[in-house]
């Protein structure tokens, strides 16, 4: 008599991670979630407008200061015109088109830039997008856009000389300079607390470079300008190491690189010796006259 088949429950065997891809696996996966949201936050790192405190209201101390807003694609951008001090010579006057660091406002900045204004040249503070009244998002793309509308407002002005603009930027407003003298021909170039490239950062974040969405690659905007540049970098600077600044003089072909005893956000050290500089790096290339 044959037996009825009978149905008997599979056992499935569970099979596991070996140890050793096991302790490669999580940490690997740790790692790639770590470099997502690195990815995702990256322009709230680089630009943190956030976390910069209100200044007080603008313009209160230049009654001469001027206000232009900048038509861009993301919006308004504002900027501020200091004019010549009077006195200055008669005709067209030079221009100094600045860029700040990422932690600053232009309001910050019209007091300590008056030396130019002493010299002469008349000085443009361009706000990046987003930042302080201006509308939009920072970026590469953002900032270089506001910064090349406030250099042809600029030279389209009959109070200006075209032939003498000046681009001066600070930690990574010296990407902002730098990536308007690759569009727009300027007299000189003055980097001051500048990286070589923005994907330089991405190693302190343990991070592959190629995840950092605006480069900012000023080593090789150096390497192209055929002006002259000034880079002055503090030896103790622990933001943007020294190893930046003497990294863009060998880039560029007609550098001068001068060092002070001073950290990132302390540099220059003493402003009467920076003006003494500036002043000498200015006359030396015959955009002012000593």
């Amino acid at each position: 008599m044959l037996c009825p088949s009978m149905s008997w429950p599979v056992k499935y065997r569970v099979t596991f991670m070996p140890p050793l891809l096991k302790y490669i696996f999580w940490p690997f996966c740790i790692y790639i979630a770590y470099c997502g949201l690195l990815f995702l936050l990256q322009r709230q790192i680089m630009f943190p407008r956030g976390m910069i405190p209100q200044p007080t209201p603008s313009g209160q101390k230049f009654p001469a200061l001027e206000k232009i807003w900048l038509e861009t694609k993301s919006g308004k951008v504002e900027s501020w015109l200091l004019p010549p001090a009077s006195g200055s010579a008669a005709g067209p006057s030079p221009a100094i088109i600045f860029g700040h660091g990422n932690g600053e406002l232009i309001d910050f900045w019209p007091d300590d830039l008056k030396g130019f204004c002493r010299l002469g040249f008349a000085v443009l503070l361009v706000e990046y997008p987003g930042y302080g009244r201006s509308a939009g998002s920072p970026s590469q793309e953002s900032i270089t856009e506001a910064f090349a509308a406030a250099y042809d407002v600029l030279i389209a002005r009959k109070d200006i000389d075209s032939s003498r603009i000046v681009l001066f930027g600070r930690s990574l407003g010296g990407g902002a300079v730098c990536a308007l003298s690759v569009k727009r021909p300027s007299a000189a170039l003055i980097l001051m607390s500048t990286f070589t490239s923005a994907r330089s950062f991405a190693k302190r974040y343990l991070a592959p470079s190629f995840l950092v969405r605006d480069p900012l690659d000023n080593r090789s905007a150096v390497e192209t300008y055929k002006g002259p540049i000034l880079i002055l970098h503090g030896r103790h600077d622990t933001v943007i190491p020294f190893a930046h600044g003497k990294a863009l003089h060998k880039a560029a072909g007609r550098g001068k690189l001068i060092a002070y005893e001073a950290g990132h956000n302390d540099c220059p050290p003493d402003w009467n010796v920076f003006w003494k500089d500036i002043e000498g790096f200015l006359g030396e290339n015959k955009i002012i006259t000593p």
